[in-house]
């Protein structure tokens, strides 16, 4: 894979890149990382950065520890360390004359449709201007309740949000490894992933203590709602001087391929949701009529676990409990748990009102 086949790119990096161990800010790095930029930008490339490094910033301005902070004051710190973390992108960027804008996004800004939308467009006509958008998560306001946690998640939902055609996710190692390399000098690099299964999951999870805050487990995340969205996705060192420049030139990082048959966006937006509020387990002939592109209706919902309202996002789970959907309940929790098992005609009489026949509607309803 090569970027200059890409037009629209998502870069993330967290705030290790941007700020070294003892809390120096690593100015050299971001203008090399800049000039990388300016190189995609003079290639009519359209750039959006999500970028972590609020708090962070705040701590250091601040002389605060990072670890002892609790949520109600991390979010005074983000205030304070997002302007600074604003001011050190304008400087640099500036020296390249490149104009950049401040995003800032709550999960639900991408999770409730109208806002995801209203998003894309603010997107849209900031590319159109010839502007790089950074994009971070609005610490300020978020409660663990309602947080991505991480911005690799965050990346992932803005890339498909937009259309991207690329997501970097720039972290501090050169990709995914069978075994943690710094452990067995004898681990692979894993250069192509086509799809994320058993094997990939447990690589995962042996290098999870290597990578950073948001670790492997959220980058197989971000790879997920890629794959489903037919956005590519490389997982590549960071740390070294102009890192986008050596995607290109080493190829040594891991890629995700996306799946072959790419969604519309409405789907997209469904099976990217980070924050499902609940879930619905199926029978065997639920399942199999969800593969044939079925809706999902009441006689084959056999348990539900979770409280959530009519148009939430929730899961599909099988016999086995294994996820095989993602979609848009046209019931609430309370009113399953009355119809579960029970033909639509009667669903009426058992409600007492008049209500659509499907627990999900096919065009609301997404294989997994």
């Amino acid at each position: 894979m090569h970027l200059k086949n890409f037009k629209t790119i998502v870069i993330k990096i967290g705030s290790s890149l941007l700020i070294n161990d003892k809390k120096n800010i690593r100015k050299k790095w971001l203008s090399e990382f800049v000039k990388d930029i300016k190189y995609l930008f003079n290639d009519k490339k359209n750039i959006i950065i999500v970028s972590s490094g609020s708090i962070a910033l705040g701590c250091k301005k601040l002389n605060l520890n990072k670890k002892k902070l609790k949520l109600d004051k991390s979010q005074a710190v983000a205030s304070i360390g997002q302007i600074e973390l604003m001011n050190l992108y304008q400087n640099v960027f500036k020296k390249f004359k490149i104009k950049i804008s401040q995003i800032l996004l709550t999960l639900d800004d991408t999770e409730q449709r109208r806002r995801s939308i209203n998003a894309r467009r603010t997107i849209d006509n900031l590319l159109t201007m010839g502007i790089v958008p950074i994009v971070n998560e609005n610490d300020t306001t978020a409660t663990t309740e309602i947080k991505y946690g991480d911005n690799d998640r965050l990346a992932a939902r803005v890339s498909q949000i937009i259309g991207a055609d690329c997501l970097i996710l720039l972290s501090d190692v050169d990709g995914l490894y069978t075994d943690n390399p710094k452990k067995n000098k004898k681990t692979k690099l894993i250069k192509i992933v086509e799809k994320i299964d058993e094997n990939i999951k447990k690589y995962a999870s042996r290098a999870e203590n290597i990578y950073g805050s948001g670790g492997m487990k959220t980058k197989i995340d971000a790879a997920k709602i890629c794959q489903l969205s037919g956005c590519y996705m490389v997982i590549a060192n960071g740390v070294n001087k102009n890192p986008i420049k050596k995607i290109n030139e080493s190829q040594k990082c891991t890629w995700f391929l996306p799946k072959i048959s790419k969604l519309d966006a409405r789907k997209q937006w469904i099976i990217g949701s980070v924050a499902p509020k609940g879930e619905v387990i199926i029978d065997y002939g639920a399942t199999k009529a969800i593969r044939n592109g079925k809706s999902l209706l009441p006689a084959g919902v056999k348990k539900i676990n979770g409280n959530f309202e009519k148009g939430d996002h929730i899961l599909v789970k099988d016999q086995n409990n294994v996820e095989c959907a993602r979609g848009l309940t046209s019931f609430s929790s309370i009113e399953i748990e009355k119809i579960k098992g029970s033909h639509s005609s009667k669903i009426k009489n058992i409600l007492g009102y008049s209500s659509r026949e499907e627990i999900i509607h096919k065009d609301d309803l997404v294989k997994v």
